[in-house]
């Protein structure tokens, strides 16, 4: 059994501060028992400053479009709101625009830029969300263009950058791509990609999928200038109802639906929802508060993305302690019985996810199991439309999805590695 390298971990008192900001972090909102969730890959905690403020603006009837005191007040959390979203990409130009949710936002700019540039391809990966693969493949049948997909690498989990940049030609109209896996946690090597792709075609539009990384590590369109990126708040602590996209210049002065009287790049139509944008500021908040805890820093990015460093070491040590184990428990690696699939070494390059099964349970049946134990996780099955292409490109039929959060605690990940060890025994008996 491994030793825990603490030195990643949040200490106590501060973990015990971070918890104390989450919903029903360790309640069943429905049953009021005691419970583990782990499937923060579907929908993580909600800050409860986020929700609460979300109600309080959303209350408020003015319209903020309007000359009066509140109507300016609510133009301002919306201003807020999209300056923060700035600071989550480090966005310092281009345009930032609001989406009924993320999906319907990678689906669109897709749309919009495969119709306005020329090309007789365009590339992506087998390891997409259906929102971007679905979306490069309708454009590509809708114009007559190839599509070009890359391979995944059953070994790191991810998708090889050399993999996908073979693809790219002169003749590529668009390259859409995920940051982060959502079956495996591989993070792919964002700034590599894009640098290589546009040594191939220098003005090659990018798109990039970050609903799965955003909650866990940094995105920097400084240093990986994309021309879309995307994350989904209610994956990142805030609420439902809207996702947030990042669009350059040059693609948000694309012929977009818009209103003309609009400045250019102001992509918004109707009246965006104050409150969103309050929510958005809340989680920006939260990561700042995590990053001033360890630096003096003063300006909001540097704070936020020392926050985002902390919850990726965080998290690094409790995916350390999921695989490894501790002196009071072995890890999902050291469990016979146990398979931990995509299972690459390098934990710096995954995010907290990991894809197991259980022999001779049906992936189901497992997650059925494991709520009766107090656990909620979620079966990848080759039957899902949201799995099935990831899935079968690994040459896998499922997994059992476990997917903690950095307000986990250790004690919390043992107590999982006990039940799973209960459920093998159980299960061969």
């Amino acid at each position: 059994m491994a030793k825990l390298k603490s030195e990643t971990l949040f200490s106590n008192e501060l973990l015990n501060e971070i918890r104390g900001k989450f919903s029903y972090i360790d309640v069943d909102p429905v049953k009021q028992r005691k419970r583990i969730f782990f499937d923060n890959a579907g929908g993580s905690f909600r800050l409860k400053k986020a929700t609460e403020v979300f109600h309080q603006i959303d209350l408020i009837p003015n319209c903020p479009q309007r000359n009066h005191e509140t109507s300016k007040y609510l133009l301002d959390v919306e201003q807020k709101g999209i300056i923060d979203a700035r600071t989550i990409f480090n966005a310092k130009k281009g345009s930032i625009n609001t989406y009924f949710t993320a999906s319907q936002a990678i689906f669109e700019i897709t749309g919009v830029i495969a119709e306005n540039t020329e090309g007789t391809n365009i590339v992506t990966t087998a390891l997409e969300h259906p929102s971007a693969f679905d979306a490069a493949k309708f454009y590509a049948h809708k114009l007559g263009r190839e599509l070009r997909v890359a391979n995944t690498n059953p070994v790191t989990g991810g998708v090889d950058v050399e993999e996908i940049t073979r693809l790219i030609d002169e003749n590529t109209s668009l390259l859409s791509v995920i940051y982060a896996s959502n079956v495996s946690g591989a993070i792919l090597d964002i700034e590599t990609i894009v640098k290589e792709a546009r040594k191939i075609k220098p003005d090659l539009y990018i798109v990039v999928d970050a609903v799965q990384h955003a909650p866990h590590g940094i995105i920097d369109i400084e240093k990986t200038p994309v021309d879309a990126i995307n994350f989904a708040p209610y994956k990142f602590f805030g609420v439902r109802g809207c996702g947030i996209a990042y669009l350059s210049e040059r693609a948000a002065n694309l012929p977009h639906h818009r209103l003309y009287g609009k400045a250019d790049g102001d992509l918004q139509l109707g009246s965006p929802v104050p409150a969103h944008f309050a929510a958005i500021s809340e989680v920006v908040d939260y990561v700042w508060w995590i990053g001033s805890k360890f630096s003096n820093e003063q300006d909001r990015r540097s704070l936020f993305v020392e926050g985002m460093k902390r919850i990726a070491l965080q998290e690094r040590g409790l995916l350390e302690t999921l695989l490894d184990g501790t002196e009071k428990v072995p890890g999902l690696r050291n469990i016979p019985g146990v398979t931990v699939h995509l299972d690459y070494k390098d934990l710096s390059k995954r995010d907290l996810i990991v894809a197991m099964s259980i022999e001779d349970l049906d992936y189901k049946e497992a997650v059925r199991q494991y709520e009766e134990e107090g656990v909620i996780v979620f079966e990848r099955v080759a039957t899902s439309i949201y799995s099935k292409r990831m899935i079968e490109s690994f040459g896998m039929k499922g997994a059992i999805r476990v997917s903690p959060l950095h307000c986990h605690r250790v004690e919390d990940i043992e107590e999982f590695l006990v039940i799973t060890q209960k459920m093998v025994e159980k299960n061969r008996s």
